[in-house]
């Protein structure tokens, strides 16, 4: 009886145990809950990763709406030269009509002033073959001027009837070696470089 005694007072008081041997020693002040201090540290933890993360998330939205408004500002930079480009361009096409347009009739103005000058000299003088001479010269002016812009003369007469080319006007009984071939050339057809500017009018063979 008198050991039991003796046990419980032990386990309920502070007996057995020096200072320092594994029981905690306050020394007369209330000893801090190890426990609590744990759990205060590990939410403080967890409320910085938090923050890191939302951090993070703030600076990729920053960044990405950074990124969108320097890929709309050069959409609009583009789209702007492109207009600009797009309307220059079109005035120099239109200015290039004008202006080529402009140089042929330039180009022409010399032949015209040989033929009024022709004119004046068919009033004065009763010389045919000085006046045929002269016409004929004028037409070689006239045809050189038109090679000079790109303009030459089709060459129909005896070749194959060419309907990209051609324009079959009537038909002639010419005998089985013609047969197909330009018998005659109506009205002469022009080129403009390799396009048709003027497609020829013929007779052909059958």
């Amino acid at each position: 009886m008198k050991k039991k005694e003796a046990y419980n007072e032990a386990v309920n008081g502070d007996e057995g145990f020096a200072a320092g041997e594994g029981y905690p020693s306050c020394e007369g002040e209330p000893c801090a809950n190890v426990a609590d201090d744990g759990a205060a540290a590990a939410d403080t933890m967890a409320e910085d990763t938090q923050d890191a993360a939302a951090s993070g998330a703030e600076a990729e939205k920053s960044d990405a709406a950074a990124e969108a408004a320097a890929w709309k500002d050069k959409f609009l930079r583009l789209q702007a030269e492109f207009d600009n480009y797009r309307k220059r361009t079109l005035r120099e096409k239109m200015d290039l009509v004008e202006t080529g347009g402009k140089e042929v009739l330039k180009a022409m103005l010399p032949v015209r002033d040989d033929v009024e000058r022709a004119l004046a000299a068919m009033d004065k003088s009763d010389d045919i073959e000085a006046l045929r001479e002269g016409v004929r010269l004028i037409a070689q002016k006239f045809t050189e001027t038109l090679r000079q812009r790109g303009v030459t003369q089709m060459e129909a007469a005896g070749e194959p009837f060419d309907p990209d080319r051609q324009e079959a006007v009537a038909k002639f009984a010419a005998g089985e070696e013609k047969r197909g071939l330009v018998i005659d050339v109506v009205q002469t057809g022009y080129m403009l470089g390799d396009k048709v500017l003027r497609f020829a009018k013929v007779v052909v063979g059958e």
